[in-house]
């Protein structure tokens, strides 16, 4: 690759050759020849300093690793401070992957670059937001804002349970983000406490898009067996097909969690839970209001057609429920009402809400000494990426050279629809907590790993265990 961003500069048209000359008289397109004004032409080798003027060079030389906020097979994520060019000074989270060992299974592949996809092209308050995406020989790196509120799942444990008012504000923001990913044709189908940061005024962010689906809109339905087995609905279980609803019982699932201190369908394994989700009433407990109780037995049909959020008007019908009556959704959206719970934080770089096993490790990015075959590289081209947040700042400082048009690029990497890959922001290559499983849409088979505890009463991740199928 001749740069280290690819993306469109068709914005970037200017068709004033005033702007670009300073004479009215004078006017060149770029070729890949050097006018010279004397009548003679030489040719120019086209490189990324001549397509790139103006935009910012990115790399890892650009960050400075302060903290490890977590790590796993596939690489790290950092806490990291920008040290030159835009945004220099500011804090982000720095996820690190390898290629070598991402291209080794063909699914993880898809994921990965899926996940960056979506990332890109899905911005809402209340979904952890992409900066930048850049690679080198053997490296990939996603710059995300660093949330370091924590999880809203560490809140949930220190509290025990959420008063009415409090998951209300909570349940209202991650309305308003499903309803944004469903608007995209994107299902979400992980929601649960981990998978929710709170950033630094107290706000929710939905985090890891690794079991997201693209592409499924009104009539769509999709059939792979994916999620946390606790906040799965029933049609996922029963492999009958799925659409948004799925994502509708998974909040309702996640609003008991909140009220109630754990999911509503628990047991000592994995069958267990599955059946108790298919074939047992929802049991509220009596010190639930009515409205509370209403929406939850709404949200928790066992039959989509009839959930609430199933419909067309999806996540809308959701926030006209009377639970949502206090909710100013305008106020709530524009971030104008003040979270129940604000973190304590010393600064910036207060990583106190994470978890001591990472923090208190040494910050080391290993030296990139892999090479990957041209034909695997390729896989990955079209990855890199800068936020237009961060384009429009570079516009206002970028200098032209005279005489020469703003250049473009067109962008030659196809963006499949797929479903990419499970990560959390504090422990992003394994299972932050849940029973996430993936597998493709196949019959229900024999389960060697069915007695494993997936979780037991209390709130601890480390009893909660994990299964992923790449198959």
């Amino acid at each position: 690759m001749a740069g280290v961003f690819d993306f469109d500069l068709e914005s970037e048209d200017i068709s004033d050759p005033e702007e670009v000359t300073g004479n009215e008289d004078e006017e060149f397109e770029f070729t890949g020849i050097e006018p010279d004004l004397s009548g003679d032409c030489k040719e120019i080798e086209i490189s990324s300093d001549i397509v790139n003027r103006g935009t910012e060079r990115i790399g890892p030389e650009c960050f400075e690793l302060l903290r490890v906020l977590g790590k796993g097979g596939y690489g790290k994520v950092f806490q990291v401070r920008k040290v030159q060019g835009a945004n220099t000074g500011k804090i982000f989270a720095m996820k690190v992957l390898r290629k070598a060992k991402i291209v080794c299974n063909a699914k993880d592949t898809a994921h990965t670059k899926a996940e960056r996809n979506i990332l890109e092209a899905v911005k809402h308050p209340f979904i952890v937001d992409l900066k930048y995406a850049f690679q080198t020989g053997g490296k990939l790196y996603l710059i995300l804002e660093c949330l370091i509120g924590g999880e809203l799942f560490m809140q949930l444990e220190r509290e025990g349970i959420f008063m009415e008012d409090t998951a209300s504000f909570y349940l209202a923001e991650i309305t308003l983000a499903l309803g944004h990913l469903h608007s995209n044709g994107i299902l979400y189908r992980d929601l649960k406490p981990e998978n929710i940061m709170l950033d630094q005024q107290g706000h929710i962010k939905l985090t890891d898009f690794g079991l997201c689906k693209e592409s499924i809109h009104d009539g769509t339905v999709t059939h792979t067996f994916c999620g946390t087995i606790e906040y799965m609905a029933p049609e996922i279980l029963t492999r009958s097909g799925h659409n948004r609803g799925v994502d509708w019982w998974s909040l309702g699932a996640l609003m008991y969690d909140m009220l109630t201190g754990s999911p509503p369908f628990t047991a000592d394994n994995r069958k267990k839970v599955i059946d108790k989700i298919l074939k047992c009433k929802l049991t509220l407990p009596p010190y639930l209001t009515a409205d509370a109780r209403d929406l939850l037995k709404k949200l928790m049909k066992k039959s989509a057609s009839q959930r609430l959020g199933s419909g067309l008007a999806d996540c809308a019908d959701v926030q006209k429920h009377p639970f949502f009556r206090h909710t100013n959704w305008d106020d709530l959206l524009a971030r104008k009402v003040e979270p129940p719970y604000k973190p304590c934080l010393q600064s910036d770089e207060d990583v106190s809400q994470f978890d001591t096993r990472f923090t208190r490790q040494t910050p080391v990015d290993s030296p990139d000494d892999s090479a990957l075959s041209h034909s695997a590289d390729q896989v990955f081209e079209g990855f890199t990426y800068v936020a237009p947040s961060v384009l429009e700042s570079l516009k206002e400082g970028s200098l032209f050279e005279p005489k020469i048009r703003s250049p473009r690029r067109l962008n030659s990497s196809p963006r499949t629809p797929i479903s990419p890959l499970k990560f959390s922001l504090t422990e992003p290559f394994k299972p932050s907590g849940g029973e996430s499983v993936e597998k493709m849409d196949t019959a229900p088979s024999s389960d060697s790993n069915a007695s494993q505890p997936i979780r037991t009463p209390g709130r601890t991740k480390k009893q909660r265990g994990h299964k992923k199928n790449n198959n």
